[in-house]
């Protein structure tokens, strides 16, 4: 492997692998010891996410699996405050593309867009994480393969009921949420459904509640299904639907999407049926490894499919115990 010598100081506040608590810009260089700086023979890897939740926590933990795995290949990790920090993300990626000490940059774009225009003058390697974005200058996209992973997730909703069906969406124009929403549509009217309306909600759960508090009023007399593009936002909207008292909605078949840790527990209890889980420690390791490949010359795929599982009542144990043997269930 070729290899540089560079010292690198990294900014923020050390935080856990799991950063636990942390917001804003935060790093660690992913090796054992919880060092603060890395100097020697390595290549420096810096990752950008969109922000820290159960999903981004994952993908975090597989990054940094990699960097203790491997001694010559430093991480970092960066996060802006919230998933619509937008101009956070942007200082973030402009620093890492302009910072000589930092071999490649790994970003999963809170706007596929910007990022695009960003890396456009890049002289490193670049790839895309999570959500995809389209430029000659990015390496390749490591993700899940969202509308498949949805279209099985609306599958098994279609398999419990025969759908009427609300969609409860992310931020309009992300790529991965419209590739999710395309999946879940496409699943319902597949099997003769029909989805009844779509409500953006920008990855927020206040305005998921808000939401399905509408849908509720608007069809008083239930909807078969409610499927959303992230956990956070179908547990809002479980809430919201007990609170509510309305038995019309006792039998809704409620999807959620990533297989955080909440939410699983949340179909082990009931209160959600079905989660699509994004294997998102795969999604962290093989972004960093496909990165460390490109700075070694050789040729990755454009897309590499980190994998996703449909998590119900039957498959649910497996699932908690993969979780648990690399240390992602508390």
């Amino acid at each position: 492997m070729k290899k540089k010598v560079l010292a690198m100081t990294l900014v923020g506040t050390l935080c856990t692998a799991m950063l636990a608590g942390c917001g804003g810009q935060t790093s660690t260089n992913g090796k054992a010891g919880g060092d603060t700086a890395a100097t020697g023979d390595a290549y420096n890897v810096t990752v950008i996410v969109k922000h820290t939740d159960g999903h981004f926590n994952k993908v975090i933990a597989g990054a940094m699996a990699y960097g203790k795995e491997h001694d010559n290949v430093n991480v970092e990790i960066q996060s802006p405050t919230s998933a619509t920090s937008y101009d956070e993300q942007v200082n973030m990626i402009e620093t890492a593309l302009g910072n000589p000490g930092i071999d490649a940059v790994v970003v999963a774009p809170q706007q596929s867009t910007s990022t695009a225009t960003l890396v456009a003058s890049a002289n490193k390697p670049v790839l895309a994480l999570d959500t995809d974005f389209t430029s000659d200058k990015k390496a390749c996209f490591v993700g899940t393969g969202n509308e498949d992973a949805a279209l099985n997730g609306g599958k098994a909703v279609a398999e419990a009921c025969k759908p009427t069906a609300v969609i409860i969406a992310g931020v309009q124009g992300d790529e991965t949420h419209e590739a999710r929403l395309r999946g879940y549509r496409d699943a319902i009217e597949a099997a003769g459904g029909q989805v009844l309306e779509v409500q953006y909600t920008d990855t927020m759960p206040d305005k998921a509640a808000a939401a399905m508090e509408a849908v509720i009023q608007k069809y008083p007399n239930g909807v078969d299904a409610v499927l959303s593009i992230a956990d956070d936002m179908a547990l809002a909207a479980a809430k919201v639907i007990k609170d509510s008292g309305n038995a019309n909605y006792a039998d809704t078949v409620l999807c959620g999407f990533d297989g955080n840790q909440s939410a699983v527990e949340a179909v082990e209890a009931g209160s959600l049926t079905i989660d699509i889980a994004q294997m998102g420690y795969d999604m962290g390791y093989k972004a960093v490894e496909a990165a460390v490949k490109v700075l070694d010359g050789d040729k990755v795929d454009s897309f590499i499919d980190s994998g996703s599982k449909v998590i119900d009542s039957g498959n649910i144990e497996d699932y908690i115990a993969d979780m648990k043997s690399k240390g992602l269930w508390e």
